[in-house]
């Protein structure tokens, strides 16, 4: 084992490139675009050193383009799960043994790799499979799971050099292990960041992991596999899975070598896992780690002092960027009597300009919903607000699946402070709005905070200190990460630790070393330099 106290490359965040016209960052996405559209590609399952073939498959289509196959997919069957974890306990073996440096380095490496050579084509799947724009793509797929390696690498040695005190007689030491087990990474479609990052995560500190990507994001996650694999990861380190997802979670919580669940999705099926994993208790070598980021119910609040264009670009932003398919995404927003006319005439013509169609045209800043199903569940809230009489919809509405799934984005105003679409998750382009009395501020920030099981993000405008320091006091418990005249998305890794408490999840806070404490089990050494030979205390003198 090399010698040394070794300092990793500083942290930076990686910039955001513009896709201007002529530029060089187009041309190079536009042409991965293209060859990737007209390519299909084969993934399999990544077991150990084996790439298995099941030929019970999936196709891999596009939501702008539902009817255009990209690929295929192949499904596990649960030998393949039972498989994955005897694969990856063998590689625990020399992966947990390995020097941190080592591991730092695979990841530091990936993140590079990201930064250069595959930042075109990892764009270009994540446009193409999860239907982002460009600049959704760039800010996920490359410079946040860029800013995740970078930053997770840094954030380890801060971890491992956060040791005890000693004295001249005991020399005590903290080591960080992994977790005596393997890990299981269950992902979601939204964020390709996202994706790598949980698997990623749990590894670098010394874990082997079970991986199990969105059906809906396997063309991106074919992207991160082949990074992994070029920078250098193991086999047998991450382990890659699709298929039924209840098979495979009961397969891998019926695992005595269980150790911990990394988890984005929905707040229903994570508490299932939770329960799964409480029943299972007995059967475990160890006290599994549950680490989730669920739903979100996001607000903005505005006070009589905010500034009109501020609020309807923060709606805008907060609830269409994406066609609001983020946790963090703005579903709900509460504006002053005073404001609403201003506001509502900005907001529709906002909406009223914004282009709706393939990523592949970077004149669109709206693009599909992930798949049919999301599309359905959507029209059919869009399609009650049009007949309830305490819901009216001021823009957008409309929708068509015929070519793509595509939900123009819609604004709902309701007299009904619990209206449906003020407390459901839609996890789409549709913000609902409650307009209040001025003078009813602090009321209406109690409605804000009781109105929704959800606490992840939340935001309040204002021009007025004392408002603000009020609604900050106020709305404490409401959202995990709360935004002072901004949009309540777009957390920065290193800068914005991101996660929420109530319904939303454990707020173990991803892009922080909060999240990494939780991948590694400290063992304390104490050593001592004299060791005592009678048993007599001086007392007994």
């Amino acid at each position: 084992m090399l010698k040394g106290f070794f300092h990793v490359p500083k942290a930076v965040n990686e910039p955001v490139k513009s896709y201007a016209p002529n530029s060089p960052e187009k041309a190079a996405v536009q042409a991965a675009y293209t060859t990737m559209w007209n390519a299909q590609i084969d993934v399999p399952l990544y077991i150990g050193s084996e790439e298995i073939r099941t030929e019970n498959t999936r196709n891999i289509t596009a939501p702008h383009d539902h009817k255009h196959v990209v690929g295929k997919y192949h499904l596990a069957e649960k030998q393949h799960i039972e498989k994955a974890i005897a694969n990856a306990l063998e590689a625990r073996k020399a992966w947990a043994n390995m020097a941190w440096e080592q591991r730092a380095a695979i990841f530091l490496k990936a993140a590079e790799l990201i930064a250069g050579p595959y930042r075109a084509r990892i764009n270009a799947a994540t446009m193409i499979g999860q239907s982002k724009n460009i600049h959704q793509a760039e800010i996920d797929s490359s410079c946040e799971l860029i800013d995740f390696l970078r930053y997770n690498v840094e954030f380890m040695t801060q971890i491992y050099n956060d040791q005890p005190k000693s004295d001249s007689s005991v020399w005590n030491r903290v080591e960080y292990r992994p977790l005596e087990g393997f890990v299981y990474a269950i992902t979601p479609f939204n964020f390709t960041a996202i994706a790598a990052n949980l698997p990623a995560s749990a590894a670098m500190m010394g874990n082997v992991v079970v991986w199990k990507p969105s059906d809906s994001q396997v063309f991106s996650a074919k992207i991160i596999i082949d990074v992994f694999k070029e920078a250098g990861v193991p086999d047998g380190v991450i382990n890659v899975v699709f298929g039924d997802a209840l098979m495979i979670t009961d397969t891998v919580l019926a695992s005595r070598d269980f150790a911990g669940i990394h988890f984005t999705g929905s707040t229903h099926v994570f508490k299932d896992i939770w329960a799964k994993i409480g029943a299972n208790i007995h059967n475990y070598k160890t006290y599994p780690r549950i680490v989730g980021e669920t739903g979100g119910k996001d607000f903005i609040i505005a006070h009589p002092s905010a500034n009109v264009k501020q609020v309807t670009t923060g709606i805008t932003r907060g609830a269409f960027e994406f066609q609001g398919q983020k946790c963090s995404a703005a579903s709900r927003a509460y504006i002053p009597q005073s404001l609403w006319p201003a506001v509502k005439e900005q907001l529709i013509a906002d909406v009223k300009s914004m282009k709706m169609g393939s990523p592949e045209d970077f004149g669109n800043f709206i693009t599909a919903v992930i798949h049919e199903g999301s599309f359905d569940k959507l029209a059919s809230y869009i399609d009650q607000a049009k007949k309830d009489a305490d819901a009216e919809i001021i823009v957008g509405g409309n929708y068509d699946k015929s070519v793509g799934y595509f939900i123009e984005p819609t604004v709902i105003v309701t007299t009904n402070p619990k209206y449906t679409t003020m407390e459901t998750e839609l996890f789409g382009p549709v913000i609902t709005i409650y307009v209040y009395e001025d003078a009813k501020w602090e009321e209406t920030l109690e409605l804000v905070d009781t109105t929704s099981e959800y606490a992840l993000t939340g935001a309040v405008f204002s021009q007025d200190r004392y408002a603000i320091e009020v609604a900050t006091t106020k709305l404490q418990n409401a959202a995990g990460n709360f935004y002072i005249n901004d949009k309540p998305t777009g957390a920065v890794v290193g800068m914005q630790p991101f996660g929420g408490a109530r319904a939303s999840g454990t707020n173990d806070k991803a892009g922080s070393a909060l999240n990494l404490l939780r991948w590694a089990s400290p063992r304390t050494i104490k050593e001592t330099f004299v060791t005592p030979e009678d048993y007599r205390y001086p007392f007994l003198g």
